[in-house]
Protein backbone atom coordinates (compact mmCIF):
# COMPACT_ATOMS: atom_id res chain seq x y z
CA UNK A 1 0.00 0.00 0.00
CA UNK A 2 3.24 2.38 0.14
CA UNK A 3 2.29 3.05 -3.99
CA UNK A 4 -1.17 4.51 -2.93
CA UNK A 5 0.31 6.65 -0.07
CA UNK A 6 3.24 7.72 -2.33
CA UNK A 7 0.69 8.80 -4.64
CA UNK A 8 -1.40 10.84 -2.47
CA UNK A 9 1.50 12.81 -1.35
CA UNK A 10 3.26 13.50 -4.71
CA UNK A 11 -0.70 14.57 -5.86
CA UNK A 12 -0.55 16.73 -2.44
CA UNK A 13 2.64 18.61 -2.92
CA UNK A 14 1.81 19.15 -6.37
CA UNK A 15 -1.41 21.00 -5.31
CA UNK A 16 0.32 22.79 -3.27
CA UNK A 17 2.97 24.25 -5.14
CA UNK A 18 1.11 24.84 -8.53
CA UNK A 19 1.07 22.63 -11.66
CA UNK A 20 3.48 24.42 -13.50
CA UNK A 21 6.29 23.79 -10.10
CA UNK A 22 9.51 21.92 -10.79
CA UNK A 23 7.86 19.51 -8.42
CA UNK A 24 4.68 19.11 -10.62
CA UNK A 25 7.81 18.47 -13.72
CA UNK A 26 9.37 16.30 -12.06
CA UNK A 27 6.94 13.97 -11.35
CA UNK A 28 4.70 14.36 -14.44
CA UNK A 29 2.01 11.61 -15.04
CA UNK A 30 4.54 9.07 -12.47
CA UNK A 31 3.69 5.54 -14.21
CA UNK A 32 5.46 3.72 -11.49
CA UNK A 33 2.76 5.20 -9.07
CA UNK A 34 -0.14 4.64 -11.10
CA UNK A 35 0.51 1.14 -12.48
CA UNK A 36 1.48 0.38 -8.50
CA UNK A 37 -1.79 0.81 -7.61
CA UNK A 38 -3.68 -0.74 -10.33
CA UNK A 39 -1.50 -4.05 -9.74
CA UNK A 40 -2.55 -3.84 -5.96
CA UNK A 41 -6.31 -3.53 -7.45
CA UNK A 42 -5.76 -6.73 -9.13
CA UNK A 43 -4.32 -8.40 -6.44
CA UNK A 44 -6.57 -7.70 -3.84
CA UNK A 45 -9.53 -9.02 -5.89
CA UNK A 46 -7.27 -12.26 -6.99
CA UNK A 47 -6.83 -12.86 -3.36
CA UNK A 48 -10.10 -13.93 -3.14
CA UNK A 49 -9.44 -16.62 -5.97
CA UNK A 50 -5.75 -17.60 -6.17
CA UNK A 51 -3.86 -16.16 -3.21
CA UNK A 52 -0.19 -17.47 -4.76
CA UNK A 53 -0.57 -15.07 -7.67
CA UNK A 54 -1.96 -12.27 -5.12
CA UNK A 55 1.25 -12.50 -3.21
CA UNK A 56 3.78 -12.25 -6.46
CA UNK A 57 1.79 -9.16 -7.57
CA UNK A 58 2.06 -8.09 -4.16
CA UNK A 59 6.28 -8.96 -4.03
CA UNK A 60 6.60 -7.63 -7.56
CA UNK A 61 5.22 -4.20 -6.47
CA UNK A 62 7.31 -4.02 -3.73
CA UNK A 63 10.52 -4.86 -5.98
CA UNK A 64 9.61 -2.37 -8.30
CA UNK A 65 9.62 0.19 -5.49
CA UNK A 66 13.47 -0.25 -5.07
CA UNK A 67 14.07 0.83 -8.16
CA UNK A 68 15.09 4.26 -7.63
CA UNK A 69 13.47 7.26 -9.32
CA UNK A 70 15.93 10.17 -10.18
CA UNK A 71 13.47 12.47 -11.95
CA UNK A 72 13.12 14.71 -9.25
CA UNK A 73 16.57 14.52 -7.95
CA UNK A 74 17.52 15.75 -11.30
CA UNK A 75 15.25 18.52 -11.51
CA UNK A 76 15.98 19.76 -8.10
CA UNK A 77 19.92 19.58 -8.60
CA UNK A 78 19.60 22.30 -11.07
Amino acid sequence: MAGIAYAILERTIVASEGRDSVMARAVGRDAKAQISVAVYVVAIALAFAHERVSRVLYAAVALAWFIPDRRIEALLGE
